[in-house]
């Protein structure tokens, strides 16, 4: 069961979940397309220690793909008719909770890039205190319209 399942109150409902867009993955993804081709380049000369720099980056992919999967897997994001609730880590946790009456605004930030393929940064400012921006949300716009629509 999620945490945000977990933490509902009685007669809270969610309205609307939120996910990190897959552009998390990206760092990762040019990586491995480098580790690849060093290790084709390492193929066409005759010493075997010419692999050595392909499979180092290789390794430094593995460990981007792993903390992209960690990042996006562990991190919660819900709007429901109270509250907004983010939720961060996973042997360290993270919970920030907003009451919707304490919402004074969200604003979504996004580069050229992120209107393209739908994604960017949230912050959703409140009454006093204001959360910090959660990156790469899928939806940006999407998640601003079930918070602001109250």
């Amino acid at each position: 069961m999620s945490y945000i399942d977990q933490v509902l109150q009685p007669g809270e409902q969610i309205v609307h979940r939120a996910k990190l867009h897959w552009f998390i993955y990206l760092h990762a993804l040019a990586t491995s397309a480098l580790a690849v081709a060093l290790l084709i380049a390492g193929s066409y000369l005759p010493d075997r220690i010419a692999y050595i720099p392909g499979l180092l980056v290789g390794a430094v992919a593995i460990y981007a793909w792993l903390g992209a999967w960690i990042r996006r897997s562990t991190t919660e994001l819900a709007v429901t008719n109270r509250r907004i609730i983010i939720k961060r880590g996973w042997i360290s946790r993270r919970t920030i909770e907003m009451n919707m009456d304490k919402v004074e605004s969200v604003d979504v930030l996004q580069s050229l890039m992120g209107r393209i393929f739908d994604y960017g940064d949230i912050v959703v400012r409140g009454t006093g205190a204001g959360l910090e921006p959660l990156r790469t949300v899928g939806s940006p716009l999407k998640l601003r319209s079930f918070v602001t629509a109250r």
